[in-house]
């Protein structure tokens, strides 16, 4: 199966085809026209060129599978005058495909979350500084591409005080003070890969619902890490989570699902919410993120990236995650 894309990447692996395509594409569009192509020394221009070489076309296929939720209609007109195949909308079979991960996936993953675990200790510290949470923001984004990181994953979230009850919170220039939660959600792309974060830390004395808010969550947190194995459904690990909350009579206050699986997109199959009645299998890379918000005071959410493997987990996000009271420095 050929898994072609019309777009141009830099150096990932995954779309060294699509390269390759769009190369030939060019040809045809402009014959009249010199197509210079310049290679790097990476190992992707090396497959790129050695494809130049091969039958790699439509042109025998019979029939051609397109994903109309990944391929736009002018991509799917330009596919067909590709071929005479016949064009099947499959839905899923990628992303599918997809959600075991091999060890040089793993490998990837595992350097996109030490880069954050890496980023996220550096800056511990100025939060007691009272920053505003755009200024923690672009210091961690910073030191994660000190540390090798091609970028962040997704838009970075921190969130201080009431604004930590919107669980996708946009940075504001919202200074954090004495009493407030922070909760900070951020991953990092390495290589195409993406991780997944995140930490609720306590600002000097807080209001003791919020202690409460940490306690649960960090159990179920526990909680669903213990409970994931391969065998197990992903609706089974959110309902460990959930119940550990419904129990603390906060129910209502855990408004999301409790993960999602990771690779080349932050969020992918498989989904680890109710009713999802699959199995997990060993190789998967899902997020547990329990969480909790309450309008007016705050939110507390704590996730780790890990790996399902037959006996448990393999936890690649490493930060502290214990109570995490920090107190302001003194002003001058």
């Amino acid at each position: 199966m050929n898994v072609i894309s019309f777009s141009l990447w830099g150096n990932v692996e995954r779309y060294h085809l699509g390269v390759y395509e769009n190369i030939k594409l060019a040809k045809e569009i402009f014959p009249d026209f010199e197509i210079v192509i310049y290679y790097d020394d990476s190992v992707q221009a090396e497959r790129i060129k050695n494809l130049e070489n091969e039958n790699v076309t439509l042109t025998n296929a019979t029939h051609v599978a397109v994903d109309p939720n990944e391929v736009t209609q002018a991509q799917f007109e330009t596919l067909r005058t590709q071929t005479t195949a016949t064009m099947v909308p499959t839905v899923g079979v990628v992303q599918h495909l997809r959600r075991r991960k091999t060890e040089a996936e793993i490998a990837r993953m595992r350097r996109a979350a030490a880069c954050t675990d890496a980023a996220l200790a550096e800056c511990v510290e100025m939060m007691r500084h009272r920053p505003t949470e755009r200024d923690v923001r672009d210091e961690l984004e910073y030191r994660m591409r000190r540390h090798g990181a091609d970028g962040p994953s997704y838009d970075t979230i921190v969130a201080t005080g009431p604004n930590g009850a919107r669980p996708h919170h946009r940075p504001t220039s919202t200074v954090i003070e004495s009493g407030h939660s922070v909760v900070i959600d951020v991953g990092a792309l390495v290589d195409g890969y993406h991780s997944d974060m995140t930490r609720t830390y306590l600002i000097g004395e807080v209001d003791p619902v919020m202690r409460q808010m940490h306690d649960v969550v960090r159990e179920s947190q526990l909680a669903g890490l213990a409970a994931v194995r391969a065998g197990v459904t992903a609706g089974d690990v959110d309902k460990v989570c959930r119940d550990i909350i419904a129990d603390a009579g906060m129910a209502d206050l855990f408004i999301h699902s409790t993960g999602h699986g990771v690779g080349l997109q932050i969020h992918e199959q498989p989904w680890v919410r109710t009713a999802m009645s699959e199995p997990l299998q060993a190789g998967e890379v899902v997020t547990v993120e329990p969480g909790v918000y309450r309008e007016g005071l705050g939110g507390v959410r704590i996730e780790d990236l890990v790996v399902v493997t037959e006996s448990g987990c393999n936890i690649l996000t490493e930060s502290e995650k214990d109570l995490s009271c920090l107190q302001l420095a003194p002003t001058n």
